[in-house]
């Protein structure tokens, strides 16, 4: 069988622990066999990123602008015990961070289904997409703990030396704590104009919410934003695409998504997002049964598992201890990516083959072979339990099948 040829590049980002070893296994049984992979190669792994003062990963979100597509490793995102453990320089940010903020790009999260993992709510019947503003809110606050009696007040200050503005935040009497946060248009306008093309190319439903009914400023600027630019320069590609923009507050948003069947994406603050994520997630199943696509409005797209290095299972594959490590965010990743780059470069073969590897992923679990983290949660009777390797291996023999 010949090998799928590429045009161009995808980039690759290589990354940490247990993924990295899957990472490889991955791309050994089921990319090189089936295809003539063409990448730009980047090692995110800890040790090299150290090595370059964090200069990898400014190199890889260019490299990204550059090709449009990128695959990604997970990688670690270093604390005080990682910088001891790996002897670093210093405690480097998150590199999807750090990516995030070079492509200015959204995080979509959906649940991979699969027969035989029932989600936790009856209702939903299709993956639910969460869209997340990681910028600004609580993750960029200033706060301080208040131990007298005082006034708190909030005061801008205009470049131009202008009149200042000063608003009163609270008059305490006592003990207590503030907190002050922000955001700004350019990045909401952003997050807007990714979710509503990511919607259009997915052609699914987009829901936001916030409460702007008591954020009357701070989350009206969102609603604002979000309908205005619906109004001028989407309603009509939606109306054409049979799908729809639909605003709510956010208790309602909780309270409807709930009872229904799913299939839409849920546009989120960052707080909301991070929290939502997290629960669609576990409701489906399990973290490592999540898609994650990092999408810029310039339509840039960045692919990765939505999990983290599964650290647990790396040191007892360092012990000699065999590990049944579940691999399928990870191929979907690269299906994700692969997929991507056959679009854009007008390359049905690969488009197909990432659809092959998807089904046979999503076939070999479905036949009750799986890792132990399914076992543990499906209503398939007497399931196969198969180590990291072994499902990998499971899984190209379910793709030759196909393709032949």
């Amino acid at each position: 069988m010949s090998k799928i040829e590429m045009k161009t590049p995808l980039v690759e980002m290589d990354g940490d622990e247990m993924t990295r070893i899957i990472w490889q296994i991955l791309k050994d049984e089921l990319i090189y066999p089936f295809i003539d992979l063409k990448s730009e190669y980047y090692d995110l792994g800890l040790k090299h990123r150290d090595e370059t003062n964090d200069q990898v990963t400014i190199d890889a979100s260019n490299a990204t602008k550059k090709y449009g597509v990128a695959v990604k490793c997970a990688t670690i995102t270093p604390n005080a015990a990682r910088v001891k453990e790996y002897n670093l320089k210093k405690m480097y940010k998150s590199p999807n961070g750090t990516i995030r903020a070079i492509l200015d790009g959204t995080v979509f999260r959906t649940p991979i289904q699969v027969k035989g993992i029932t989600p936790t709510v009856r209702t939903w019947k299709k993956p639910l997409t969460i869209a997340r503003h990681a910028y600004g809110d609580v993750y960029r606050n200033v706060e301080m703990q208040i131990d007298r009696p005082g006034k708190v007040t909030m005061t801008f200050t205009p470049d131009d030396g202008s009149e200042k503005k000063t608003v009163t935040v609270f008059d305490f009497k006592g003990p207590g704590i503030v907190q002050a946060q922000h955001n700004i248009d350019a990045s909401i306008t952003s997050f807007a104009r990714s979710c509503f093309e990511y919607a259009l190319s997915e052609k699914k439903d987009l829901w936001f919410a916030s409460k702007d009914t008591i954020s009357k400023q701070y989350d009206h600027r969102f609603k604002d934003i979000f309908n205005d630019m619906y109004e001028a320069e989407y309603k009509e590609s939606f109306k054409k695409e049979g799908i729809e923009y639909f605003y709510t507050l956010i208790d309602d948003a909780v309270a409807r998504v709930m009872k229904s069947e799913g299939g839409f994406i849920w546009a989120c603050k960052n707080y909301d997002g991070d929290v939502m994520s997290d629960m669609i997630s576990s409701a489906f199943g399990s973290l490592a049964m999540m898609t994650s696509v990092l999408v810029s409005p310039e339509g840039y797209y960045e692919y990765e598992a939505a999990h983290g290095t599964v650290q647990r299972h790396y040191y007892k594959h360092l012990d000699g201890e065999e590990t049944s490590t579940n691999s399928v965010a990870t191929i979907f990743a690269w299906t994700g990516a692969l997929r991507k780059r056959g679009e854009l470069d007008r390359i049905p073969a690969l488009m197909d083959f990432a659809d092959a590897l998807e089904k046979s992923t999503l076939g070999t679990i479905e036949s009750g072979k799986m890792t132990k983290d399914l076992a543990l949660i499906t209503n398939i009777k007497d399931p196969i339990v198969l180590n990291t390797r072994e499902f990998i291996v499971e899984v190209r023999k379910n793709l030759e099948k196909k393709l032949a």
